[in-house]
């Protein structure tokens, strides 16, 4: 398990009102962190910054499987 210790959690400025987001941790070293905006104390995921930056990457340019 990762450790979280120290994380700044922050939504996306696309996300809206209706409280369905998740935040995303990314201010630590070796590790960015994945949670649910409704559940702060709940679950979190982590990845390793590499594959986080190619997920992003691919969301952005579409390039994900449907």
């Amino acid at each position: 398990m990762s450790d979280l210790t120290g994380a700044v959690w922050r939504k996306s400025s696309r996300s809206n009102a209706g409280g369905e987001c998740v935040e995303v941790a990314d201010n630590l070293s070796g590790v960015v962190g994945l949670r649910d905006s409704k559940d702060p104390n709940g679950p979190t995921l982590a990845f390793e910054p590499i594959d986080w930056a190619t997920f992003v990457s691919a969301v952005k340019n579409d390039g994900l499987i449907h």
